[in-house]
């Protein structure tokens, strides 16, 4: 008998049409690492007496269906979880391509994920997924990943795979050594470490139906926040926190062949820290930031993507 393993999972997506329908095609293998994506269904205890101590059979409660995912920051499939987080983007070049997603839409594209485990075989196909966050952090060495938050409609498992033949990208996968961070445009040093949190902020619409499903995921007011620990030399942030002025901070990451991911946050506000001194190693300060809306540019943040995908 099979057993499943982790090895041999595979997963696709492609954009939905219509809310909750997947496509019939279009699907996209993606990379990941590890998923937690589901849908569940508790039991309700009877609460009825009157017939001895044992209790009755248990009642089946709403359906939910939500989930993370860890993906890889790569230069062509991330494009997809932007797309998610943002909606379609703006594309210029002729290759390679220039994808810039914006802040601020009303609406956000629905996916259809499949998760498949060929050895069971077990193919679950998860629609109506919307992205409520995404979340990665910048250090000096490990494994780059993020981590995308997905709330989903349903769950419909098979034993043969609904996605087809999804197409294959190809992986071009960033590193902890290619990124860099800017403050206005000048190069922030002293950074140890950088954690980015993007929240669409998502309302269930969970109304009566009869499949215990969700009707849809509404996006609500986005928040932009994260934390930055620096070794600290200069009192540049800690003067920004005290005089309440917002800056400009962007997260990049280019890789020797040409392709970039860079992450603008247009206005940033920071805290005042407890600078503390903790014993005789070097003294850190963490700046716990929360980004809002640019009143010049218009937006809270821009993604841009650089890589050879010509559309997403």
């Amino acid at each position: 008998m099979a057993r499943a393993q982790g090895a041999r999972a595979q997963m696709a997506l492609a954009f939905e049409t219509t809310y909750g329908t997947p496509p019939v095609g279009g699907f996209t293998k993606m990379p990941f690492a590890s998923t937690a994506l589901g849908a569940e269904q508790p039991l309700l205890n009877s609460e009825l007496l009157g017939y001895g101590r044992d209790p009755l059979a248990p009642i089946k409660d709403a359906v939910t269906a939500d989930g993370d995912v860890v993906v890889p920051l790569d230069a062509e499939a991330f494009g997809f979880w932007l797309k998610a987080a943002f909606g379609a983007p703006t594309t210029t070049g002729t290759g390679p391509w220039t994808h810039e997603f914006q802040s601020g839409a009303w609406t956000l594209p629905s996916l259809s994920i499949e998760t498949g485990m060929p050895e069971v075989p077990r193919y679950a196909m998860y629609s109506g997924c919307v992205l409520d966050q995404i979340t990665w952090q910048m250090q000096r060495s490990g494994l780059l990943t993020a981590t995308a938050r997905l709330v989903a409609q349903g769950e419909t498992v098979g034993t043969t795979t609904s996605a087809g033949t999804p197409a294959a990208l190809e992986l071009k996968r960033f590193g902890h050594f290619n990124g860099s961070i800017t403050r206005n445009g000048t190069a922030l040093g002293n950074v140890v470490s950088a954690d980015i949190t993007y929240a669409n902020n998502l309302d269930r619409i969970e109304t009566i139906r009869s499949d215990g499903r969700i009707d849809g995921a509404d996006p609500s007011i986005a928040a932009l926040t994260g934390s930055i620990e620096v070794r600290f030399s200069d009192s540049t942030l800690v003067t920004q926190a005290i005089n309440g002025d917002p800056c400009e901070l962007e997260f990049a990451y280019i890789l020797p062949s040409g392709e970039s991911f860079t992450f603008t946050v247009h206005a940033v506000y920071l805290p005042r820290p407890r600078i503390e001194i903790s014993g005789p190693q070097g003294v850190q300060a963490t700046f716990d930031w929360q980004a809002a809306r640019d009143s010049v540019v218009g937006r809270m943040c821009t993604a841009t993507l650089v890589n050879d995908v010509e559309t997403y």
